[in-house]
């Protein structure tokens, strides 16, 4: 920033806040209202239920195209609390969904087939992909049963701005398309889940989200831990209502004509029960050697601090992020991660006698938020694994382009960027497509901010350099209440339309998103 301060930005853009609304974001989880849901069904006792560790998927077949999948998109229940068979909707029927692997260089295929009452539109969170495939809010997958309501839409309907909206370039599939995915990039963690246009925190908190990992030959010539070693971590929280289903206060999703979050979760939905891999406050059997946790933060809104409670001073080794593996190695005894962040880190249980318990909890919260899984040290183990004190490179960028600014702020019910809601047809920016260009994102809140279609480097916090959580590759980024970012960000991949908004679901859902248009 040069001589403009946030304070004159924001009130000469109109968008500054009462006091009290501050101080509501400015608290747990920075969430605005009446914060958490509460439970009414019976919950497990903490640490009693095994952590279901998934079995990645196969590819149907493998062919000059690239690795093939077939997913159906289903209602089917699941006993996520013992006793209770709650109803979700799932990728493949499941929650989360099917755990997908890819090859860098190699396409993934993924040919989708909608059951679902509602229309989806599928997002490879972390992928870069071309404008077609990257599950653009209005761009819908919708079931046979709605093909009538399909043949006659071009991306109409409402937003939670209460305004109608045009969108002359949506694309629309009836029953089944296919998304093919080119993995042209480096390996990472990444999620997917749906992105379909005011609806999206509903139908994620009912269960459309899955993992799916990319692997690479730099990576495969690193001693990291592997195998029964390397474990993914797929953080979430939900509420559960007497019946033990997923509470959720929405309206009606199959009205397709209004809006899909109700506005007493304006500020973001947080349940209180945390989920990792779909199992409330498991807990793990583990040997007392390094382990490889991929950790995903898919929560609707709820950020997390995580710490390691044992009888040993507990360190994570951090090894990775959104975009893939760091250039070294960066030891943190807590990771702040906000929704849609992924940490990739080695805890080393060998540091632990066997028998010990290590406690993972949640400093963001208190109570039953506050817990999220235990490991149990059971036995020894030889452990070849090892983490190199140099691990990859990571070119800095310098920024050569325009320097353009994003403001997110909120007027009464409705979230906006640069004092706009989200229009899917009018671009907020028009990136230049092969520069380097600085971005400057301010926020009077709290906002995961997210970017489609390119990573990007953290320059620095306010006038000071980036924070111990901003290194490697970006795509998601946590803006803390009343913050500048300043980030370099380049699309050298592919023109076309694209987004980045707040990963806050409600907030997302509720017009918080900016459309992008690289040229």
């Amino acid at each position: 920033m040069t001589s403009l301060t946030r304070r004159s930005l924001l009130k000469g853009a109109g968008l500054a806040l009462a006091p009290t609304v501050l101080s509501a974001c400015a608290g747990n989880g920075g969430s605005i209202g009446p914060g958490t849901l509460t439970s009414a069904a019976r919950l497990p006792k903490p640490y009693t239920v095994p952590l279901p560790v998934p079995t990645p998927a196969k590819p149907v077949r493998s062919s000059a195209a690239g690795d093939h999948y077939d997913m159906t998109l289903r209602e089917s229940t699941a006993e996520i609390l013992p006793g209770y068979a709650t109803t979700i909707w799932g990728y493949d029927g499941t929650f989360p969904g099917t755990c997908l692997t890819a090859r860098s260089g190699t396409p993934l295929v993924l040919r989708q087939t909608n059951l679902l009452p509602v229309p989806t539109a599928t997002h490879l969170h972390g992928g870069i992909t071309p404008p077609a495939q990257d599950g653009f809010p209005t761009d819908l997958l919708y079931p046979r049963s709605l093909a009538r309501l399909a043949a006659g839409h071009r991306g109409g309907g409402h937003h939670s701005g209460h305004t109608t909206m045009h969108d002359p370039l949506a694309q629309v599939s009836t029953h089944q398309r296919t998304y093919t995915f080119p993995m042209r990039q480096r390996a990472g963690m990444l999620w997917y889940h749906d992105h379909r246009m005011d609806f999206t925190g509903a139908q994620v908190w009912k269960g459309l989200a899955g993992m799916c990992v990319v692997r690479d030959e730099e990576e495969d010539r690193l001693p990291l831990p592997r195998g029964d070693q390397e474990i993914p971590l797929f953080l979430c929280d939900r509420a559960f209502d007497a019946d033990g289903q997923l509470a959720y206060p929405a309206t009606d999703p199959t009205l397709l004509g209004a809006p899909g979050t109700d506005e007493s979760v304006m500020g973001g939905a947080q349940g209180d029960v945390i989920l990792v891999n779909g199992a409330p406050w498991p807990y793990l059997e583990v040997a007392a050697v390094r382990y490889r946790l991929r950790l995903v933060n898919a929560s609707n809104a709820r950020r997390y601090e995580l710490r390691l409670d044992g009888p040993a001073d507990s360190r994570f080794l951090q090894i990775g992020g959104d975009g893939g593996l760091l250039e070294a190695p960066v030891r943190h005894t807590t990771l702040r991660i906000s929704p849609a962040e992924r940490f990739d880190v080695v805890v080393d249980f060998s540091r632990y006698a066997v028998g010990s318990t290590v406690t993972l909890v949640n400093l963001a919260d208190t109570g039953r938020a506050g817990r999220v899984m235990r490991f149990h040290v059971t036995r020894k183990a030889a452990d070849d694994s090892a983490i190199p004190e140099r691990l990859s490179d990571v070119p800095p960028l310098t920024p050569d382009g325009a320097h353009r600014q994003l403001v997110f702020s909120r007027n009464g019910s409705q979230w906006q960027i640069n004092g706009r809601p989200f229009d899917p047809a009018v671009p907020h920016l028009r990136p230049a497509f092969g520069t380097t260009e600085h971005w400057t994102v301010l926020s009077v809140e709290r906002h995961p901010f997210h970017l489609h279609g390119a990573f990007f480097q953290v320059l620095g916090r306010g006038s000071a350099g980036p924070g111990p959580y901003d290194g490697g590759w970006k795509d998601t980024v946590e803006l803390s209440p009343g913050a500048e970012i300043h980030l370099a960000v380049r699309f050298d991949a592919y023109r076309g339309r694209y987004l980045a908004h707040c990963h806050n679901l409600e907030h997302e859902d509720m017009a918080m998103m900016a459309t992008l248009q690289v040229a």
